[in-house]
């Protein structure tokens, strides 16, 4: 039922306007300096001026294994609460099922992509090939992709890579063919990340920022 004003007339639900939940701190840490970097640098600075500085994204020079440490010791000098989270692809990593399990236990979110982000990046333009297992074929098939949508060579340092994503593909479809990919997983009870190929995680931190930075167009 709508709510009345002083004068007892109701208020149309159209002069409400839903609220966006408080976006918080994140403090984001990558072992990559390259593609993950860039690409979070992108999604920061696409935001509304006044959220851009409650995201922190740091480069770690150690071994992947060690991201948690790192990150456990940056986010202690933080002098504000923040969500911390570590962003890194499975490619040949060691132990890539025990750094996620290690991670959520000391309360770190995991933004993993397997068998690269690349993957991730191909949700963009409507898919998630599931022939591409390894990350040289990942990397040299979604730049085909890449070029053929955007006209531009793929280069993954590429500091507009995420607005080229952005601006030829569609984010929010590619945040549900990654959560859909995700749950075709779990719901054949795969639950083992390495063994999840193509599958990330990625689009639930990006998903996260998003409905708390843009309103929904249905507002």
């Amino acid at each position: 039922m709508a709510k009345a004003d002083r004068t007892g007339n109701r208020i149309p639900r159209s002069a409400f306007k839903k609220r966006i939940p408080d976006l918080g701190r994140y403090f984001i840490y990558t072992d990559a300096d390259e593609t993950e970097e860039k690409y979070m640098y992108g999604l920061r600075d696409s935001l509304p001026k006044e959220f851009q500085g409650r995201i922190v994204i740091k480069v770690s020079k150690t071994k992947t294994e060690k991201l948690i440490e790192a990150c456990r010791e940056q986010v202690s000098l933080q002098a504000q609460y923040c969500e911390p989270w570590i962003v890194f692809d499975r490619d040949e990593v060691p132990n890539f099922d025990k750094i996620i399990s290690d991670a959520e236990r000391c309360g770190i979110h995991v933004g993993w992509s397997n068998p690269c982000i690349e993957i991730w990046f191909d949700a963009y333009f409507g898919t998630m090939h599931a022939g591409w297992l390894t990350s040289p074929v990942c990397c040299q098939r979604f730049g085909d992709i890449f070029e053929k949508r955007t006209g531009q060579e793929y280069i993954k340092s590429n500091p507009q890579n995420y607005n080229l994503l952005t601006r030829f593909g569609d984010e929010n479809a590619a945040i549900q063919i990654a959560e859909k990919r995700l749950q075709h997983y779990l719901s054949n009870a795969q639950t083992t990340s390495s063994k999840m190929c193509p599958c990330t995680t990625l689009h639930h931190l990006v998903g996260e920022i998003l409905k708390k930075t843009r309103p929904s167009k249905n507002d």
